[in-house]
């Protein structure tokens, strides 16, 4: 039951396109702050801060393609977007001990709503693949090529 039978966008997912946008922003803003301390010299190696910097900005543009495929309703994005979200509430809770609630606090807050929406159940609907016997339904048959050899 996918979107594909001209329904809309339910909220939900809206939201939830949104929460994964602003994790994607998130990380940017962190890649800025961590290409600022290195340049300013406050990192331990410069090549490890390189190679950390490198990796939040593959993440952070993976982020933003899974809310792309969200925003258009695309089921394969389910599971890594409710993964991200995952991973964020368990940063989000190390930041908090760490007590980095600047950080902290607003991650969790995003992850919690971000699970919340993909986990409506009009999010689940949407998202769904179509069973076996929908896609059989949609499939138009073509009559056998008459071959000559």
């Amino acid at each position: 039951m996918g979107m594909g039978s001209g329904e809309g966008r339910p909220p939900s997912l809206s939201l939830a396109a949104a929460v994964l946008a602003l994790e994607a922003v998130g990380l940017c803003v962190a890649v800025v702050a961590n290409i600022i301390d290195d340049v300013a010299g406050r990192t331990s190696t410069a090549a490890n801060a390189a190679g950390f910097i490198v990796l939040e900005v593959i993440v952070a543009i993976g982020v933003a393609l899974i809310a792309a495929g969200v925003a258009r309703v695309r089921p394969w994005t389910r599971t890594p977007a409710v993964m991200i979200q995952v991973i964020t509430a368990v940063i989000a809770v190390w930041l908090i001990q760490a007590n980095r609630y600047d950080w902290g606090i607003p991650a969790l807050l995003l992850a919690i709503a971000g699970l919340a929406a993909l986990l409506a159940p009009s999010s689940l609907r949407a998202l769904a693949r179509p069973s076996p016997a929908e896609e059989t339904e949609t499939t138009v048959r073509r009559p056998p090529v008459n071959r000559r050899s």
